[in-house]
Formats: C-alpha cells, structure tokens, sequence
C-alpha cells in the first residue's frame, strides 16, 4: 500500500471528537483525492505531514523541540519521507530523530487531532500522533532543534502556541 492511500485510510478510520476536527478530517481527505502528490513537500497547494507529542513515562510532562527556523516550541514531526510505509512510521520517524529518543510507542487508535497551519514552504495538513517515552529515554537535540526541553502540561501555555496547547490538552485527555 503507498503511503498516499495509508494516509486516506487513516483518515477515512479516523473518528474525530468534535465538528471542528471532523470538518478538518473530510478537507484532509478531499486534498488527498485530489493531490496524487499531496504527501509530499513538492505539492505546493499543501501537503500532509506528520507530528508526535512525545510524553514521558510518568504521563506529567511532554517534551518539546524550539524549532530551529521557526522558533516556537513545538511537537516533533514534519514531512513525510519515500521510506515512510505508514503515516504512523512518519510521525515515530521524526519523533525519534528530532527528540533522539529511540523505543518510542505511538497510543494505540490512530491519530490524536489534526492542524492546519501555514509554513514557509506551504499549508501544512498535519496528523498528530501522541507517543510515550520509554523509562530510560534520554533527549537529545537534533539539528532541526535550537533545544530539547521536558514541560509540565501547566507549564505548556507559557511557551507554546494555540495549536500545541490544543494537541497537549486533546492527548492529556486520552492518558
């Protein structure tokens, strides 16, 4: 199965929480349907990417990265790569680069929302993914990352923008 068809069978599976993220879920779909390309950065009209909220162990804190370009503190994840089989091995791909935390495990059920924001190469139709750490993970900081940094889920709001606050709160709800 491409990549491509996984992502519209993610999303078609997939049952959003509220109106918002449904409507979010069938423009998704109606991009892919559209896009053979649309997996991929070079679909200038916007392209699915994938991201993970890495939580540690204890479920009190997720790790965030400041992004090194955009300068916010933000999930790991970005664009999916030819070798991704699944959107779920794109979002734990670029959860393990960018946190360097191998034996991350993705929550079971598929994707926890989805974000649509605008980047400097194109719309972003991301697919968020929660992920735990394991016991003894250790960070550490890639080269897409100004810095690596464990927050409490109060401590999230003072840093971050609307769109983490929400995928923070969404996968808190689900641990």
């Amino acid at each position: 199965m491409s990549l491509h068809k996984d992502a519209a069978r993610v999303l078609e599976a997939w049952s959003a929480p509220d109106a918002a993220q449904e409507r979010l879920r069938l423009a998704y779909g109606d991009h892919l349907a559209a896009h053979p390309d649309g997996m991929w950065k070079a679909c200038r009209d916007g392209h699915i990417t994938a991201s993970t909220l890495v939580i540690d162990p204890s479920r009190e804190r997720v790790l965030l990265t400041l992004h090194r370009k955009l300068r916010m503190w933000l999930q790991m994840g970005g664009h999916c790569e030819p070798d991704d089989a699944t959107l779920a091995d794109a979002a734990l791909r670029e959860a393990s680069e960018e946190s360097g935390i191998a034996g991350l495990t993705l929550l079971p059920d598929g994707p926890v929302r989805l974000d649509r924001h605008h980047t400097p190469c194109a719309w972003h139709l991301d697919v968020q993914y929660a992920a735990l750490a394991p016991r003894d993970a250790t960070a550490a900081i890639s080269d897409e990352s100004l810095d690596l940094r464990w927050f409490g889920y109060d401590e999230v709001a003072g840093v971050a923008d609307e769109s983490v606050r929400r995928l923070v709160d969404r996968t808190r709800a689900l641990v």
